[in-house]
């Protein structure tokens, strides 16, 4: 039974060469999934030509694909012992996402959650399963791991509510979606303000970065497509223009991103809620920008029902929130000389412009190289552990 169930002991928040387990990566393909068919439909609307109609609904969507990530990694942060209990819970937790994820094409459509409100139900499950673990073993953590348990299961609750009580996709259901991810993001300050978890700063940067990583997929995938137009009888150069021009861009987004080691400099509770949390415009702006280069291809392709003026609308104001969130959590916080803190602001106000103007993909290509010389035009900003 040792081997099955162990103490579920805080982890040391200061353990050295503290990185992500095989575990977290094997959960990690799970939000490739699920932000991969939330963003495709995202990106079939755009070039449909009602991708403003779409934008609540990938909005809606990917918070929720980002909640789910972002509840474990925290917690395993904090709490992973590695025995099997806790394996086999995050698989319950994976079971239930990937029971959202494979319906989230037809939740996009219709917003009618269905059975993916049973893998919600999984995922909160497992979720309380964990926390009530932790309370179990940790007399010192044992209110805040009960508030969160309380917390999640609250949630849940009002999720349940929606759902039976307002029509899929209607004004209430926003509306009541919007208040239930109040209430979901209430739960961690609300917990964490009784005794503040152990959670590993070098380790969450790095989970944040590994879902960089996933966005940044996005693109790639894209750009994929974008390059097999170049096979078959009929080969369009046009796409492989745009993919070469994107390829530009995610190479510029990857370097300003990871160019400063230091991402979060504060393990303070109201630093790291900050910057957890701003975090998902970052991550969603690199979905939609992935979205709104597939629809460049569509274009292109003249598969798409829309013209590059209105597609690049979607792809400046994406690529601005990135730059201006990134900016938020890292750059507004970080002891930067007065150049590299001007960078992103003034070049989110330029990129938003040329998506104003109707720019084309190489055009956000140049912007993105002038802002990725600008702001790694200095070494990274050197911190102590604080």
């Amino acid at each position: 039974m040792s081997a099955l169930i162990r103490p579920m002991r805080p982890r040391d928040p200061h353990e050295h060469h503290r990185a992500a387990t095989t575990l977290e990566l094997f959960f990690d393909l799970v939000s490739v999934i699920a932000i991969a068919a939330v963003t495709a439909g995202f990106h079939h609307a755009i070039s449909e030509g009602h991708g403003l109609e779409a934008l609540p609904k990938f909005i809606f969507l990917f918070l929720a694909v980002w909640w789910a990530w972002m509840n474990l990694t925290w917690f395993a942060s904090a709490f992973d012992n590695g025995d099997k209990l806790f394996k086999i819970l995050v698989m319950v937790i994976m079971g239930g996402e990937l029971l959202f994820a494979g319906g989230a094409g037809f939740i996009f459509e219709t917003m009618d959650f269905s059975y993916g409100l049973l893998g919600w139900v999984l995922m909160r499950f497992g979720m309380v399963c964990l926390w009530l673990r932790a309370a179990h073993t940790n007399p010192e953590y044992r209110g805040t791991a009960l508030r969160y348990a309380a917390g999640i299961t609250i949630a849940q609750a009002c999720w349940c509510l929606l759902y039976f009580g307002t029509a899929p996709g209607s004004t209430a259901f926003f509306l009541g979606g919007a208040a239930c991810f109040l209430v979901e993001w209430a739960v961690p300050p609300v917990a964490e303000s009784h005794r503040q978890t152990p959670f590993h700063r070098h380790h969450i940067i790095e989970r944040y970065g590994l879902l960089m990583i996933i966005s940044l997929g996005e693109l790639v995938l894209s750009i994929s497509h974008g390059y097999s137009a170049l096979f078959g009888d009929h080969p369009s150069m046009a796409a492989a223009v745009v993919s070469t021009a994107a390829l530009v861009i995610v190479f510029a987004m990857w370097e300003v991103y990871f160019w400063e080691p230091e991402h979060l400099p504060s393990r303070r509770i109201k630093t790291a809620v900050m910057w957890g949390y701003v975090h998902v415009l970052i991550f969603g702006a690199t979905a939609a920008i992935g979205a709104a280069i597939a629809a460049s291809i569509d274009v292109a392709t003249h598969h798409g029902h829309t013209d590059q003026a209105t597609v690049s609308l979607y792809f400046g104001a994406a690529f601005a929130v990135w730059m201006l969130a990134l900016w938020v959590v890292r750059d507004r916080i970080l002891p930067l000389a007065p150049a590299q803190a001007l960078c992103l602001p003034v070049m989110a106000a330029l990129t938003l412009l040329a998506g104003i103007f109707g720019a084309p993909v190489w055009g956000f290509a140049v912007l993105a190289v002038a802002m990725a010389l600008w702001r790694t035009a200095r070494p990274p900003v050197a911190m102590a552990e604080p």
